[in-house]
């Protein structure tokens, strides 16, 4: 299994470098993408996933060229989630028999 080593949520991201970049509050982070101070406060503090609406939010607010990509932010969702899983999933994962790779080629 591939071990990925405690991803940030996407949210941290914009929480310590995106806003401050930006010299932008909460609220007005907010209001420029169109969503509610309460939805961006969830995703800034891990609460919330960055859905494929707020990607596309995002890519529409930061530009392509600067960081707004995306699948940039739905793949750092997706790498943030699979460690989760991982973690918890783990002792019922050690329980599962990998299958024998020459049973499937016959």
């Amino acid at each position: 299994m591939n071990t990925m080593h405690n991803p940030p949520h996407p949210g941290e991201t914009l929480r310590e470098d995106v806003l401050p970049a930006l010299g932008l509050s909460v609220t007005d982070a907010a209001l420029q993408l169109g969503v509610t101070r309460a939805t961006l406060s969830r995703v800034l503090n891990a609460r919330a996933a960055i859905s494929p609406e707020m990607a596309l939010r995002l890519e529409r607010w930061l530009g392509v060229d600067h960081g707004g990509r995306a699948s940039v932010w739905l793949g750092m969702q997706t790498s943030f989630d699979l460690w989760q899983a991982q973690k918890a999933a783990k002792p019922a994962l050690s329980k599962i028999k990998p299958i024998k790779h020459e049973v499937l080629a016959a």
